[in-house]
């Protein structure tokens, strides 16, 4: 009888540790899945059309969309106002951000410089992968922020969605413009300077 006991005793502190576990899972799974180029698992763990609503804002300059807009139930005139507040931001620019390589990229703290990851390729320039450190954990939200060396943070909103299922559906970029994207070089010109300088 002791053994069920004690079974059924590690069963709820195994459930208890995954119920609040189950956000930093996420934020691994998203990584892997962005390292991997796996759009069906990305799919499964992030809430494409609130995570694109949440960029617009920031990408069109407007400083007080780094916190999440607030729901209609908990304040009406400030959901309202929050969507016409957004001025538009193309498309592109948004889904910059959203591609596997700029959220491998954004899960290691590189914010506003992810989306060079979308055309250049580049490797990341950091050693090693940084940890995520909780913002803020609660019951059906938790935010987690990737600093990166200049101390600049990257705000992942997770949003449960079931016992153990949690979703991305805020990523609040840091403060700043985004930096543009510089186009490669074409190969032809770089093989040419190689021949001048060797």
């Amino acid at each position: 009888m002791r053994i069920i006991g004690n079974l059924l005793l590690l069963a709820v502190v195994a459930a208890v540790i995954s119920f609040f576990a189950a956000p930093a899972v996420a934020f691994y799974a998203i990584r892997s899945a962005a390292d991997a180029n796996d759009a069906a698992a990305l799919a499964r763990l992030i809430d494409y059309p609130a995570v694109r609503q949440s960029l617009r804002p920031q990408l069109g300059g407007n400083p007080a969309a780094q916190a999440p807009a607030p729901s209609f139930l908990e304040d009406p005139i400030g959901a309202v106002r929050r969507q016409f507040e957004a001025p538009p931001v193309a498309a592109e620019d948004v889904d910059a951000y959203l591609t596997p390589a700029a959220l491998a990229a954004l899960t290691r703290g590189e914010g506003r410089f992810a989306r060079q990851r979308t055309s250049a390729g580049t490797p990341s320039s950091r050693e090693g992968d940084p940890v995520p450190a909780p913002v803020y954990w609660g019951v059906n939200r938790a935010r987690m922020g990737v600093t990166d060396e200049g101390g600049s943070r990257t705000i992942f909103t997770f949003e449960r969605r079931g016992p153990f299922e949690w979703r991305l559906a805020h990523v609040g970029l840091p403060d700043g413009a985004a930096p543009a994207v510089v186009a490669p070089a074409p190969a032809a010109a770089l093989a040419g300077a190689a021949r001048e300088a060797g």
